[in-house]
C-alpha cells in the first residue's frame, strides 16, 4: 500500500523546494505536512547520511502510509501526528530546536483528493466530513445543517472568494428544510444549479471555490498557516530557510506579509515561484501551486 501511495503521489515544485531548502548532512530539517512522504524523501535523501528529519501531519492515513514508505531512514525520521501549527510545541517537546530548514505545503494531498473518503473532492459522492483530523470539530455537513445563511455566505465569500456566495448560501438553507446537504455530490450539483450558467468558469468546476472555503472552515487553516507563520521564525539556525507552498491568494497573502513583517527573515522569492510546464504536463494539480521562501537573518550562505 505504500508503494501505491508513492506512486500516485506527485510532491510539487520539488526542484525548488530542495533549491530552496539545500539539506545537508547534519542538518536537522522539518516538513509540517508530510502528507505521502514525497518531499519528505527527498529531504532525507539530500542530507544523508546523517541529516535528521522531522514530519508532521494530523490525517491518520496519510502518517501511517508515509511512515511506512519512509521507514528505511530508520532513527533519522520522526513522524508525528499534529498540526503544523503545533511545530514550535512539539519540537519543544523533543528538544530539537533550532533547526536549518522548514517546510510548509498547505495544499492538500493526492491521497485526500483520490482515496479519502471525506468529501474533499466533487469528482464523486462521499459523505461531506472533510476533516483532515477525525479526532476534532465539527464536519462540513453539520456546518451546512447549522450555520446561519448569513454565516454560510460569509464562509463562501471570504475563504473561497465566490462571488456567488449569498446565492449559495440561500439555497442551502432553503434545501436543508427538506432535506440535508450531506455528500460531496450533492453539494456540487446544488452549487451547479443555483449559479447561473453564464458564471461558471471555463477551466475550474464551478464548485471548487465552494468545496475550498468548507475544508478551509472546518480545519481552521488560515488561522493554523497565521500560528505557524509567527512561530516558525524563532525555530531557525541563522542561514536557515523557510519554505511556505500555498494554492491560493489568501494563503499566499499572509505568507508574504509574515515574511515582509519579521526583520529577523529575509525575503528568498520577491515573488511567488509557480510550477514550470514541464511539471504542469506531469502533475496539473501543480497549476495553483506557489512558494515562496525567506531565510533567517545572521549569517551567509
Amino acid at each position: 500500500m505504500a508503494g501505491e501511495a508513492a506512486a500516485i503521489h506527485i510532491p510539487v515544485l520539488l526542484p525548488e523546494v530542495m533549491a530552496a531548502l539545500d539539506p545537508q548532512p547534519g542538518g536537522v530539517y522539518v516538513d509540517g505536512t508530510l502528507g505521502l512522504g514525497g518531499h519528505s524523501e527527498a529531504i532525507l535523501r539530500r542530507s544523508s547520511p546523517s541529516g535528521r528529519l522531522i514530519a508532521f501531519d494530523w490525517d491518520e492515513e496519510a502518517l501511517r502510509l508515509a511512515k511506512e514508505r519512509l521507514s528505511c531512514f530508520g532513527g533519522r525520521f520522526t513522524a508525528l501526528r499534529r498540526n503544523f501549527a503545533e511545530i514550535a510545541e512539539a519540537l519543544a517537546e523533543l528538544a530539537v530546536a533550532p533547526v536549518d530548514g522548514i517546510l510548509v505545503d498547505v495544499g492538500m494531498s493526492s491521497l485526500q483528493l483520490d482515496q479519502g473518503g471525506r468529501g474533499f473532492s466533487f469528482q464523486r459522492d462521499e459523505p461531506l466530513d472533510m476533516r483532515m483530523d477525525r479526532r476534532r470539530g465539527q464536519t462540513a455537513a453539520d456546518l451546512l445543517a447549522k450555520a446561519s445563511e448569513g454565516d454560510l455566505a460569509d464562509i463562501f465569500f471570504y475563504y473561497g472568494e465566490e462571488r456567488q456566495a449569498r446565492r449559495i448560501a440561500a439555497a442551502i438553507v432553503e434545501t436543508r428544510k427538506k432535506t440535508p446537504v450531506g455528500t460531496s455530490r450533492e453539494l456540487a450539483e446544488l452549487v451547479a444549479r443555483v449559479i447561473p450558467k453564464r458564471f461558471h468558469p471555463p477551466k475550474i468546476h464551478v464548485a471548487t471555490k465552494i468545496f475550498q472555503a468548507l475544508r478551509v472552515a472546518i480545519n481552521n487553516e488560515l488561522e493554523n498557516l497565521a500560528r505557524f507563520l509567527a512561530t516558525a521564525p524563532d525555530l531557525l539556525n541563522p542561514g536557515g530557510r523557510l519554505a511556505v507552498i500555498s494554492f491560493h491568494s489568501l494563503e499566499d497573502g499572509l505568507v508574504k506579509r509574515a515574511f515582509k513583517a519579521d526583520p529577523s527573515l529575509i525575503e528568498q522569492t520577491k515573488r511567488p515561484v509557480f510550477a514550470r510546464d514541464e511539471e504542469l504536463a506531469r502533475n496539473p494539480r501543480a497549476r495553483s501551486a506557489r512558494l515562496r521562501v525567506a531565510e533567517k537573518n545572521g549569517k551567509e550562505r
